[in-house]
């Protein structure tokens, strides 16, 4: 069965992103649904998967990265906005029963993502 993971690399310091908030949400037709919200671990990873094979389903999905908050715990001093504050990367399940991760780089200044493995 298929199941959905993430993991956050802090690329500015080197590190796995501990402490950092992920939100998670099913874009369903009538407006986005809140599925958990989670917060990475000391290597940068959730304890578990965000959807397993009991909830994952195809569909279109967003995930939340609380990216300014997690650098201001940091004590980063950084402008005024933000350059970044919330990352959100939207994207779709199409086979469910593959894996899909949906890892993210990041620093105060850009991010990437990718499909993993």
């Amino acid at each position: 069965m298929g199941r959905l993971t993430t993991h956050v690399l802090d690329t500015a310091h080197g590190s796995p992103a501990k402490g950092l908030r992920i939100t998670l949400e099913h874009i369903a037709d009538d407006g986005p649904v809140t599925i958990c919200s989670v917060v990475t671990n000391d290597d940068g990873r959730c304890d578990g998967p965000l959807l397993d094979e009991t909830a994952f389903q195809t569909g279109r999905y967003r995930l939340t990265f609380s990216a300014g908050a997690y650098f201001d715990a940091l004590g980063l001093d950084l402008p005024n906005p933000k350059f970044l504050d919330n990352v959100v990367i939207e994207f779709g399940i199409a086979d469910a029963g593959a894996h899909y991760h949906v890892p993210l780089l990041i620093s105060p200044f850009g991010y990437s993502t990718y499909r993993g493995s």
